[in-house]
């Protein structure tokens, strides 16, 4: 016991004294997390408002695949990214194996699904008469999809935020990707499992409160989304 406690505060020194290390891989990872919630925002929120607005055959199979990508195993995201960015796969010629873009890339498609979703749940919780009312008053097709994501821009801030929580705490895609390459893409998930491993409970622990710490922020932003 006593020795949880001391790593306890020896995690607290650390994150006091601003350690480099410390302060380097969290930077990479809210680097890397960031970029890749970034990019997927970029993709999917007009990818959840095509679903939303346009009526296709085989379009509730779609939100279902949608609804099920939400619990994507990070490690088979990573295995497939792995293929793609491989020497041998399609993508290998890129050189992004084992890198912070290749990272990134991987974040992104784990996160797409999420994103997506949310952006399509965001737009349903419009009321229909805002709809009916802009088409009402001359509104095009495209000023009335704008003044309808307008209204949904507090929950669609939501599902971005969601993004990034997923982004920045999954392990697989970082691990295998990446390959906890230190000084190069090691972030903070990745270097508590190999720490954990290794004994050095410090820096660990260090981690763990950061990493909790960002979590605490992503939930008192996402409440204060929830309440406008």
């Amino acid at each position: 016991m006593n020795e949880i406690v001391n790593g306890f505060f020896q995690a607290i020194n650390l994150i006091v004294t601003l350690n480099p290390e410390v302060m380097e891989i969290t930077l990479r990872t809210l680097e890397i997390s960031l970029s890749s919630t970034f990019l997927g925002t970029l993709i999917a929120v007009p990818l959840g408002g095509l679903i939303y607005f346009r009526n296709f055959k085989g379009k509730r199979s779609v939100m279902n695949l949608i609804q099920t990508l939400y619990s994507l195993p990070t490690v088979l995201v990573g295995l497939l990214v792995f293929l793609l960015l491989s020497y041998q796969g399609p993508l290998g010629g890129l050189n992004l194996l084992f890198t912070p873009g290749g990272m990134i890339i991987g974040q992104t498609i784990l996160i797409l699904p999420i994103i997506i979703g949310f952006t399509i749940t965001a737009l349903k919780g419009v009321k229909g008469e805002i709809k009916d009312l802009s088409m009402s008053l001359g509104a095009s097709e495209f000023q009335t999809i704008y003044t309808i994501m307008r209204e949904a821009k507090y929950a669609l801030l939501g599902a971005v935020i969601l993004g990034f929580g997923r982004a920045i705490s999954e392990v697989g895609v970082a691990l295998m990707i990446g390959g906890n390459i230190r000084g190069f893409t090691r972030v903070i998930t990745t270097t508590m499992s190999l720490e954990t491993s290794k004994g050095n409970i410090e820096l660990s622990i260090a981690l763990g409160i950061i990493l909790l710490t960002i979590a605490l922020i992503i939930n008192l932003l996402l409440n204060q989304i929830q309440e406008k």
